[in-house]
């Protein structure tokens, strides 16, 4: 069982402010540069780490600070930069060479090259909208790296708006290409039993449409379809497994790896959602969202969430809101010591387990912080 604890912070937003000299007004689709200073925290902790098979510390911690660009270059035209560096500390892949000074244990932090890291990424998006503002048209190249991997994508996104922009729908795909670096569980590399993987590359390709109507002065909603189609290496190189039908070997408190988990090469993955949105009054906002996913792997999962944001001023909103999900396991998942050896592929990654998750969130925005003050040319806000 993981906990898990988040925090998001908005620092602040500053805008170049200019005159704008067109002698035809045209409304532009963003009147001033913008930039974004963002920052997140995540933790959890768990018994579960699927680098030492199913069972041992999940223990991690991460802080990712983004930066946000947001540039017209013209009336029509938004060019969009963001930049983000991810610096986290993780038990569970400190145990890939569990073997330090210490006493190796799965339940315990090692303090290997791969007990921390930096994720490095980056993304550029392109926007033209139509003088009527009905038609945008969008593309985006995307790039990330870390110590295992590293992914290029791009894409595009076309939306058309129509019925006095009360109906919306739209159509993106995109392509992701990954190419992992082949690190295996130290024990592993040393034996003349183990046999390797013969690809390193993962590729990632994905089209989805989406249909929103405003349906009544209160009502709004939202459908949503999404395939996904993955080839190439779809398991983790370094990620254990333990054969039921194996003698068990140790050195020191670490159980050695029967094998490093194994999956098919080709995945389709299909998610279904809708939104509804219900404006109760000047006060009260209901958004509900549902989504069903399915895969060929055999996971089915459904999740369902409401938020209600609760407006106590113009300035000063609060967010409850309540999330369910479950899903089924993988026709591969097998948890500790239950796969057998002859089996063509198993894993022990609690992410493809079944299991059902309840999380509730609060958060508070107040807005305007930052109205009455400048530095230099920039205006601030929150």
């Amino acid at each position: 069982m993981k906990n898990l604890f988040s925090l998001f912070i908005i620092l602040f937003s500053a805008t170049i402010f200019a005159q704008d000299s067109t002698s035809t007004y045209k409304k532009r689709v963003l009147e001033a540069p913008e930039v974004d200073f963002l920052a997140s925290y995540y933790s959890q902790d768990g018994e579960n780490a699927a680098v030492s098979g199913g069972i041992g510390t999940e223990k991690l911690t991460d802080l990712t600070p983004t930066i946000v660009v947001a540039i017209p270059l013209n009336d029509d035209d938004v060019l969009t930069i963001d930049a983000g560096v991810s610096a986290y500390t993780s038990a569970s892949s400190s145990n890939i060479d569990p073997f330090d000074s210490g006493q190796a244990d799965p339940f315990v932090a090692s303090s290997g090259a791969s007990s921390s890291d930096v994720w490095f990424g980056g993304n550029i998006n392109y926007s033209h909208s139509n003088d009527s503002r009905n038609d945008i048209l969008s593309a985006k190249v995307s790039v990330s790296s870390e110590f295992d991997y590293f992914s290029f994508g791009f894409g595009g996104t076309y939306t058309k708006l129509f019925n006095e922009k009360n109906t919306e729908v739209s159509v993106h795909a995109n392509v992701y290409l990954d190419t992992w670096k082949l690190l295996y569980p130290i024990e592993l590399r040393e034996s003349s039993n183990f046999i390797g993987l013969d690809k390193k590359n993962r590729n990632s390709y994905s089209l989805g449409f989406g249909f929103s109507q405003i349906l009544s002065k209160k009502l709004q909603g939202m459908l949503s379809l999404d395939l996904v189609q993955q080839q190439g290496l779809l398991s983790t190189p370094f990620q254990r497994v333990y054969f039921s039908d194996s003698p068990d070997r140790f050195r020191q408190n670490f159980q050695l790896a029967d094998d490093i988990e194994r999956l098919p090469e080709t995945r389709f993955k299909t998610a279904i959602g809708g939104r509804l949105n219900y404006f109760i009054n000047e006060m009260f906002v209901l958004r509900t969202y549902y989504r069903y996913y399915f895969d060929d792997w055999g996971i089915t999962s459904h999740t369902a969430s409401v938020e209600v944001p609760i407006k106590i001023t113009d300035k000063f909103t609060l967010y409850p809101s309540y999330r369910f999900y479950n899903q089924t396991a993988a026709d591969y998942f097998y948890p500790y010591e239950t796969a057998l050896s002859s089996y063509e592929f198993y894993t022990s990654d609690y992410d493809l387990s079944e299991f059902s998750a309840n999380q509730y969130g609060f958060g508070v925005s107040y807005t305007d912080i930052f109205t009455k003050l400048k530095l230099a040319n920039f205006g601030l806000k929150s």
